[in-house]
């Protein structure tokens, strides 16, 4: 195996082949040494640690930033579902590589990424984002050490997130008084009413709500069967990203919804106001097609496609819920851009779509609901998410326990 050396700029790069892989010739190239002579020895040292070990880097030598680009490739874009590996690629790339990439991976000490961490927090990032860059960095370091046996332990293990001031929910209680507001400035036969009446009505997140299929709504006996979510796989062109329905955040996610009549009346009139679309503008009308998208991790996704009626398609059909008149489907991006700016702006009530999540949980709750069967309408985990979470702690709710204990001391009393 051959290779060579050359000046880019003021420094040395080496280069290699590393052969023809799927047809296209790869090669490995690494720079920044300051003479030709250290990139000569540098490029024999990488062909002999190939040849003895097939590692394409030098163990001793490799950055951060190469090491977790190494990780992402073979362990997280092998294991991870799209939604998991869109995160990790963000948080490499717009944290961890800019402020650690430089440092020698075997170079790396507790210190150093205890203040990173401790930094973090002092630029204004939230608790939720800080522990999720810690959490990254954990992981890819345990990769590290076990299997491949870079490191001889993880220096991210102790690292201990530094305290953070408890924050108030950013999820706005939505009263049934500020909804009605809200729903007529979104009417029945306007894109985004059916969004928010499910929204409010069940529960469901965004992407739920957007992914939603007419097979998904069983109208005679008021259910909902939520099974997949809608998630964009973003690329360098953003008029290039596509959107896919993907799995459920979680196992406890994939659940069954019953629905009342408010919302039973509001989808019933949107499946017959698709149908009279369908006919109405014919050859014009939008219908949307999925086809399976294979991962190299063996994952398969399915991505729409949005044809007039008349062109052909030989995908199989998605009968969206959530359409415009044309019907083409909508996705969580106008809803948590336009939607959610007018209903902040214009109608001065503060809003995001989770926030009607928050609401529809605390109201159950508050009037009687069981905890158990809140959170396995909302598809958490576990009870204790349901309570600390997404349950308003109201001013009448604290009335409502000091008027337990008088009453309780009143009645000891007689």
């Amino acid at each position: 195996m051959t290779g060579g050396v050359r000046k880019r700029g003021s420094t040395w790069s080496y280069y290699f082949d590393l052969g023809t892989i799927d047809g296209k010739r790869k090669k490995k190239e690494k720079g920044g040494f300051r003479t030709k002579k250290e990139a000569e020895a540098a490029l024999a040292k990488a062909i002999n640690e190939l040849n003895t070990t097939g590692q394409v880097f030098e163990a001793s030598s490799i950055t951060v930033a190469e090491y977790f680009d190494y990780w992402y490739d073979n362990y997280c874009s092998m294991n991870l579902k799209l939604g998991t590996l869109r995160q990790y690629r963000m948080t490499i790339d717009n944290h961890i590589k800019p402020s650690l990439g430089q440092y020698r991976l075997k170079a790396l000490q507790p210190a150093v990424l205890q203040q990173y961490i401790n930094d973090l927090k002092k630029q204004g990032y939230s608790q939720k984002t800080v522990a999720q860059i810690r959490d990254t960095i954990s992981s890819a370091l345990s990769y590290a050490v076990q299997p491949m046996q870079y490191i001889q332990f993880n220096p991210c293990q102790q690292i201990k997130l530094p305290k953070f001031e408890k924050q108030e929910s950013k999820h706005y209680l939505i009263t049934p008084d500020d909804f009605q507001r809200i729903i007529e400035a979104f009417p029945p036969g306007t894109p985004y009413y059916l969004p928010l009446m499910i929204g409010y009505y069940t529960g469901l997140r965004v992407n739920e709500c957007c992914a939603l299929t007419w097979d998904d709504i069983d109208l005679e006996n008021h259910m909902i069967s939520v099974n997949k979510t809608l998630l964009k796989l973003k690329r360098q062109n953003p008029d290039d990203s596509i959107w896919h329905f993907n799995e459920p955040k979680s196992e406890t996610s994939r659940r069954m919804v019953l629905f009342g009549d408010t919302l039973y009346y509001a989808l019933s009139a949107a499946k017959e106001q698709k149908q009279i679309s369908r006919q109405e503008r014919g050859g014009e009308f939008i219908e949307c097609y999925y086809r399976e998208l294979k991962f190299s991790n063996g994952y398969t996704d399915l991505q729409l496609i949005s044809r007039k009626v008349s062109e052909e398609c030989k995908f199989p059909l998605a009968d969206m819920v959530c359409v415009r008149d044309n019907g083409s489907y909508i996705t969580s991006d106008p809803i948590q851009d336009s939607v959610q700016r007018t209903i902040n702006q214009k109608l001065e009530i503060p809003f995001n779509f989770h926030s009607l999540r928050h609401s529809h949980a605390t109201y159950l709750i508050e009037n009687g609901a069981s905890v158990k069967d809140v959170q396995e309408r909302l598809g958490h985990a576990n009870t204790a998410i349901t309570m600390n979470i997404y349950v308003h702690n109201t001013d009448s709710k604290r009335q409502e326990t000091v008027d337990i204990f008088e009453k309780a001391v009143d009645k000891s009393r007689k």
